[in-house]
């Protein structure tokens, strides 16, 4: 005999799709949907930055589905993960080119001074950077790497590190603040095809950052675009204008000719009793 509980019979609970985690690749296929909506105008700057942010923190299709919803993309409410060739950073050659080499340097101090690490260079698999009273930067936007494991260690006392990385970098902060502050905000998945960062160490009365920006080729793209959209909106409220300032013209000769009719009827009428 099945007691009332027995699962007999019953069918199975189906998993949620909205509910079901998303992957580094789905990530990647919202934010090219979103950097295309950008291109095209369907977004402003504003949006798309928040957007990105929100496709980047995603965990789950729910987050990401709205994020697309309004926008006319085919099977947006289900993304279709994508292979290394089909979207993203590596189907641009990106990372397949810059992994790998020697590095530029294995260490930075600044002491009651600065220290950058910018544009075209190649990051070692362990990087340690020290702030005294100072202020470093450290830009990953267009570097190399010499592995896809890398580890970044920043000392701050009395100083700052600033880190910036790009949206699609897989990256993990874990460092330590006493007295100061060591952000760990910018931790987010990344591109798998990518390496893989590691930002640790200690802030002592200083502070580390981490920032996730878009790219300067990818950001002078968009702001091209941006003049684009503010040119065209430009035009379309001149010509918005001009209609309104016609119209206004055409209302204001139409009563002048009312007017010019209505008098010329008095007149008339005049004319009209006195010959009575």
């Amino acid at each position: 005999m099945t007691s009332a509980g027995s699962s007999q019979g019953a069918s199975p609970d189906l998993p949620d799709p909205a509910g079901m985690r998303a992957s580094d690749a789905e990530r990647e296929r919202i934010a090219e949907i979103l950097r295309e909506a950008v291109a095209e105008g369907r977004l402003d700057m504003e949006e798309f930055e928040e957007r990105l942010g929100a496709a980047y923190a995603a965990r789950t299709h729910g987050q990401l589905e709205p994020l697309v919803r309004d926008l006319p993309v085919p099977g947006a409410a289900a993304p279709a993960p994508l292979s290394a060739d089909a979207g993203g950073v590596a189907a641009r050659g990106g990372w397949a080119e810059r992994i790998g080499g020697s590095p530029t340097s294995k260490w930075a101090v600044a002491i009651m001074g600065g220290f950058q690490r910018k544009g075209a260079w190649t990051v070692p698999r362990t990087f340690t950077a020290f702030s005294l009273m100072g202020g470093g930067e450290i830009d990953l936007r267009e570097a190399r790497f010499e592995d896809r494991e890398v580890v970044i260690r920043c000392f701050a006392l009395m100083g700052g590190v600033q880190i910036t990385v790009p949206p699609d970098l897989e990256t993990h902060v874990g460092g330590i603040g006493l007295m100061g502050g060591f952000d760990h905000t910018g931790s987010a998945d990344g591109d798998p095809t990518g390496p893989r960062v590691t930002v640790t160490g200690l802030a002592v009365f200083g502070g580390v950052s981490v920032e996730r920006k878009l790219r300067k080729e990818e950001h002078r793209r968009l702001k091209a675009e941006r003049r684009r959209l503010k040119t065209e909106r430009r035009e379309l409220l001149r010509a918005e204008r001009r209609e309104l300032r016609d119209a206004r013209h055409g209302e204001r000769r139409e009563r002048r000719e009312h007017r010019g009719e209505s008098r010329l009827s008095l007149e008339k009428d005049g004319r009209d009793g006195r010959d009575d």
